[in-house]
Order: C-alpha cells, then sequence, then structure tokens
C-alpha cells in the first residue's frame, strides 16, 4: 500500500472527521469542572455576594484559555503534519 492510499483512507477515516467533537466535550467538562469548583469555594467562603460575579468571570476566562490552548494545539498539529509531507 503507497503513501497516497494511505493519506486517502486515513481523510475518509470517521475518527479523523470527529476532533472537533473530543475538543468540545473536553473542553466543556474542564469548563465546568473549573467553573464549579471556584464556585463552590466562594461559597464555602461565605461570600455569596460575589458568588455569580465569580461564576462569570470564571466562565469567561476558562472559555478563552480554552480556546487559545485548543488554538495552538490544532496549529502545531496541522504543522506536524506539513512537515511530515
Amino acid at each position: 500500500m503507497g503513501l497516497e492510499e494511505v493519506q486517502a483512507r486515513n481523510l475518509e477515516h470517521r475518527a479523523n472527521k470527529a476532533g472537533w467533537l473530543r475538543a468540545a466535550v473536553l473542553g466543556s467538562n474542564d469548563g465546568l469542572v473549573s467553573t464549579a469548583s471556584l464556585m463552590i469555594g466562594f461559597a464555602a467562603a461565605d461570600k455569596g455576594d460575589f458568588l455569580i460575579t465569580a461564576g462569570l468571570a470564571g466562565i469567561a476566562a476558562g472559555s478563552m484559555s480554552m480556546a487559545v490552548g485548543e488554538y495552538v494545539s490544532v496549529k502545531s498539529q496541522n504543522d506536524i503534519e506539513k512537515s511530515e509531507i
């Protein structure tokens, strides 16, 4: 089996198309856990008046962090694949 056949087969494979789903599931799981932990910490410290603000700030910071991390991950993976060709 030649290299061209392997590349063509890999492009049609379902696992190659589901990368966005894996990233979305892992990112939302990480975001939920970190935001819940932040809000539980504020609730345990009896800072209930800052609970909503802390939750929103945690969601904003987490989403920006995950977006940049995923961008860098995909960009570096694409660079590696291009250099192998």
